[in-house]
């Protein structure tokens, strides 16, 4: 009887740990810190480019991801729509990849955006798993999006793998109105 319930409390501690929402990245009026990635879908295309470093106080999305997924595509193809809607209010939009090897997730993006009709939004490698040094991704994100304007972020969202789901995108999307205002 004591070992039933100690293996309940375990298993009971493993789904609460389970269930905890992923953090990872800048939270909510942290800035975003500059980094460079290399290019593979994009007019910068075959460069190392810092996307941050030109946003200045523009509204920005930064999405971070580990793998090429159904998902992601959906949530980048808001991402793309929003870029050409909001040309105004010059809403900037870029993924960055987190891979050892550039050159061997290349391809893999190129196909993904050209499956996605991506045209808007470009694609970049950092070649270290862990991300930006600044930006403390969590190791189990498998996406992590921030919403930002002015320097400072006003949303964050972060997914394990499997996590990223119609109803999460949904809820990312709905918090593009927050950081898109119209120039005068």
């Amino acid at each position: 009887m004591p070992r039933t319930i100690a293996a309940l409390a375990i298993f009971a501690c493993i789904s609460i740990a389970a269930a905890d929402p992923c953090k990872s990245g800048p939270q909510p009026n942290q800035r975003p810190g500059p980094y460079s990635a290399h290019v593979s879908v994009g007019k910068e295309r075959g460069t190392q480019h810092c996307y941050i470093c030109e946003s200045a106080d523009k509204p920005i999305i930064v999405v971070f991801a580990r793998t090429t997924s159904d998902p992601l595509g959906k949530l980048v193809k808001q991402f793309d729509t929003a870029v050409k809607n909001n040309k105004m209010a010059d809403l900037r939009a870029w993924v960055t990849f987190l891979a050892d090897d550039q050159t061997k997730m290349d391809p893999q993006i190129v196909k993904w955006a050209q499956q996605y009709a991506v045209s808007n939004v470009p694609c970049a490698v950092f070649e270290d798993t862990v991300g930006p040094p600044t930006y403390l991704l969590a190791k189990d994100a498998d996406v992590t999006v921030l919403l930002s304007v002015k320097q400072k972020v006003v949303a964050n969202f972060a997914f394990r793998a499997g996590e990223l789901n119609d109803t999460a995108i949904a809820d990312i999307v709905k918090m593009i109105p927050k950081i898109v205002t119209v120039k005068k």
